[in-house]
This record gives structure tokens, sequence and C-alpha cells, in this order.
């Protein structure tokens, strides 16, 4: 009988040692996945391919750009090109612009087109920049039904690229919730002299 209790005690003790070393395991784990970044890897390279080495990239141009997968692919960063063109997504809470808030328009990283304003933007815990308005003439809408979901998918007007989704929990005053990936999106300050070209 003391055998038996002695056992017991130990199975307990060794049960309890299993249970702290996983659930170690799984904060380390969880810590180790929050402080990875996949998107933007390199800022400056994001900055570089989207805007200066794209002939298409242009604020002031309207003109629909409708390119194949094979020159996007070579004036986008692969980064972008994943989410722009491949409708790809941002891990949350790595964005350049989720805890943003200068004054300044945000522009299609891919082609430049205007799609937000800063006053329009708004702090969202979703862990993307969100923002309650979008330019009219700025964004288009698609159904998506991937990944067993229903939602808008928000789309750059002039060339297609993949923005995000719109939500209607947002706030005031129209209840819409536009919820961007950063990569997606470049941002100009309101006294920038690239706006007066």
């Amino acid at each position: 009988m003391i055998l038996f209790r002695i056992v017991h005690y130990d199975y307990k003790i060794v049960n309890l040692a299993l249970m702290k070393l996983f659930y170690l395991f799984l904060i380390v784990l969880v810590l180790q996945n929050c402080t990875k970044t996949n998107y933007p890897t390199n800022i400056a390279t994001m900055e570089h391919l989207s805007a200066k080495n794209n002939p298409y990239f242009s604020i002031t141009d309207t003109t629909k750009v409708q390119l194949s997968d094979e020159v996007w692919a070579k004036v986008l960063s692969p980064e972008l090109y994943h989410i722009a063109r491949q409708a790809g997504t941002e891990r949350p809470f790595t964005g350049q612009y989720n805890d943003f808030d200068e004054v300044g328009h945000y522009y299609c990283a891919a082609c430049g087109n205007h799609l937000f304003e800063s006053t329009q933007k708004f702090a969202s815990t979703c862990g993307w920049p969100s923002f309650f308005e979008a330019d009219k003439n700025g964004v288009s809408y698609r159904r998506d039904s991937s990944h067993g979901m229903e939602r808008i998918e928000v789309l750059c007007k002039r060339c297609d690229a993949h923005l995000g989704h719109v939500f209607n929990d947002g706030p005031a005053p129209t209840g819409m919730r536009y919820c961007m990936n950063s990569i997606s999106l470049k941002f100009i300050p309101e006294n920038d002299n690239n706006l007066k070209k």
C-alpha cells in the first residue's frame, strides 16, 4: 500500500513537470512567432522597387493599368507582388502603417492610385491599418469566398491590386472598417513635394 502511494505520488510529479514543460514550450513558440516580421522584410527595398523602378507608378495618372503577372513580378518587390497580385496577407501587427498616425495621403504601392486620407484612419485592434472610408474613385470591391469565409475584398481601382478587406464593424460615421495590408499602401506626407508633381 505504501509503495502504491509513492508510485502514485511520483506519477503526479512527473505529470505536473511534463505539463509545465508543455506550457513553457507553448509560451516560447508564441513569443517567437510574435517577434517574426514577414512583410515588409526590407522597407528600403519595398520603397525602391515599388515607386522608383516602377514606370507604372504615378500619383497623378488615373489611366487603368493592365499588366501581365510577369511584368508585375519585375517591377514590384517580392513581398508586394505576393500581397498585391496573389492576394496574400501580412501577418497582423507587423505592418509599417499599423501604429502610424502622420498626416497625409495613402496611395496604392503598386500603381500610385489615391486610396485613403490620414483623416479616415482610426486606431483598430485588428493588427492592420484600418480606415472608416475610402476614396470612392480609388477602390473597387469583389466577393471573396476564400479560406471558408465570406468577405468583401478591396482592390485598387486602377491596377486591381489586392489591398485587404472591408467589414461592417467600423466606427461612425460610416460603420465600415477597411482592413488594409501596409505593404499595399504608400504613404506620402501632407507637405511632401511629390504631391505637387
